[in-house]
């Protein structure tokens, strides 16, 4: 019987490529299959799945801006397109969202790949199995929300189903096959009315240089959309993507009387491979560009008024909160940072050394080498911690005290500058908390003073008078 063997992968140190290999338990050694170019998988290939035969599944963009679904032969390294969209990228949000379901459907009774998902504005999936693709078209028809979690019995007669949504999120029903019949099964969050939250809607900004910024404008029901408080809520990564879905932060803001616009600019995933990459030496650049040019749409729109923009976002969406208040303080009447980075040279500076090859393709590439002088001093200008003399807008700055992402180092240090130089800053600090806040309590306390904050600075969610 031939050795087992498990493909293996692994990055390359100096530029963030990713090998990928096999390794042989009997030898103990690895055989080398295939090398991605590191620059164009910044959070690593996703998905990547083993199949039965011992070859892959894994999105690929080689020779195409667009991520598709290609296997792998694990004996010659060469690959093969299975499935693609012509216009969008697998979904991979799970990879930063693992409650969300993978891109890759499969059949509970044979194990085969029946299903492939894309992103665009709304959900796309394709069938790759004729009987889903004929379950698929009446799943579709329970809610207009996006199919999420799949599963069924091992007939493939009887399914269960849920739905991503941004006003009913994870409503579930069981549909037979053979009899037609649904029903819809619970609402995790029955206590809503789905009638009641805002619609996110999904809108296309232009920026400055002519990109096309897929974006999401949310509007308080009942108040007529016209200057309203304005939030830029700022996703974080910045290899990640804002998508149609239930906020509950959005919904919190809506509720109170602000407009919500969510800007997908450059470097945010999905989007293709060019999209992505036209963020790389543009931190606190070409990517703030991007927001503050959503910021104009937005008021050239009426949708907003000009005096009572605020800027919210966490991890990287704090940091750019912090160039916000820094490089353009002039836009924003109120700002928000959520375990932001505030320098950058030193965030990278104190990561652990076994992590910096997983950052070779993303941080170190997209902003530099702390310890090359001269990518130093370009990291220094793009921090907002050199530019904290700049400072005249409200900030809240909220950091969990065991973050080992972005330590707490990033918020204490900028606080610190801002008090120095007379500056008021809130600051709260959560000592059971690190990357990410769950526990409800803190949850809780961090959206009760960002409300609180907002009125102070933003007034009321009607025109001020």
């Amino acid at each position: 019987m031939a050795a087992a063997e498990t493909p293996s992968p692994a990055t390359s140190p100096n530029r963030g490529d990713l090998n990928l290999s096999r390794w042989n338990e009997a030898t103990q050694t690895l055989r080398h299959i295939a090398q991605f170019n590191g620059a164009d998988y910044p959070p690593g290939a996703y998905p990547l799945e083993v199949t039965a035969d011992a070859g892959g599944l894994f999105g690929s963009n080689r020779g195409s801006d667009r991520l598709r679904l290609a296997r792998l032969d694990s004996e010659t390294g060469e690959e093969t397109e299975v499935d693609s969209h012509p216009q969008y990228d697998l979904d991979t949000r799970a990879r930063v969202f693992p409650a969300l379901p993978s891109p890759l459907i499969f059949s509970r009774r044979t194990g085969e790949l029946i299903g492939v998902r894309y992103l665009g504005e709304r959900l796309v999936i394709n069938a790759l199995d004729p009987h889903f693709a004929e379950v698929l078209e009446n799943l579709r028809n329970l809610s207009d929300g996006d199919l999420s979690h799949i599963s069924s019995d091992e007939s493939e007669q009887r399914w269960v189903v849920s739905f991503t949504h941004d006003r009913d999120p994870g409503a579930t029903y069981i549909y037979d096959h053979s009899s037609g019949e649904s029903r819809l099964l619970f609402r995790p969050l029955g206590h809503l009315d789905p009638e009641q939250p805002a619609p996110m809607t999904p809108v296309t900004i232009t920026a400055r240089d002519g990109l096309a910024l897929p974006s999401h404008l949310t509007l308080p029901i009942g108040t007529e959309p016209h200057r309203l408080p304005l939030v830029l809520l700022v996703h974080g990564g910045p290899w990640d993507r804002d998508s149609r879905g239930f906020n509950p932060l959005v919904r919190l803001l809506a509720n109170r009387g602000h407009a919500v616009l969510q800007v997908n600019f450059r470097s945010s995933t999905g989007y293709g491979k060019s999209f992505m990459k036209a963020g790389i030496g543009e931190l606190a650049g070409k990517m703030h560009d991007d927001l503050i040019d959503g910021v104009n749409w937005a008021i050239q729109q009426g949708h907003a008024a000009p005096d009572r923009v605020a800027i919210v976002g966490g991890s990287y969406g704090g940091y750019a909160a912090l160039v916000g208040v820094t490089f353009t303080p002039d836009v924003f009447a109120a700002a928000v940072d959520i375990f932001g980075v505030s320098d950058l040279a030193n965030f990278l500076r104190n990561q652990p050394e076994f992590v910096r090859p997983a950052l070779a393709a993303n941080w170190f590439r997209w902003v530099g080498d702390p310890a090359d002088p001269q990518q130093e001093a370009d990291m220094m200008v793009r921090s907002p911690i050199s530019q904290v003399d700049q400072v005249r807008t409200p900030l809240l700055i909220a950091h969990g005290a065991n973050d080992a992402r972005v330590a707490q180092a990033e918020s204490d240090n900028m606080v610190q500058a801002l008090r120095a130089r007379g500056v008021p800053v809130e600051y709260i600090l959560m000592a059971d908390e690190g990357h990410s806040i769950e526990n409800p309590e803190n949850l809780i306390a961090v959206y009760h003073a960002v409300e609180h904050f907002l009125y102070e600075h933003l007034g009321h969610g009607r025109e001020a008078t």
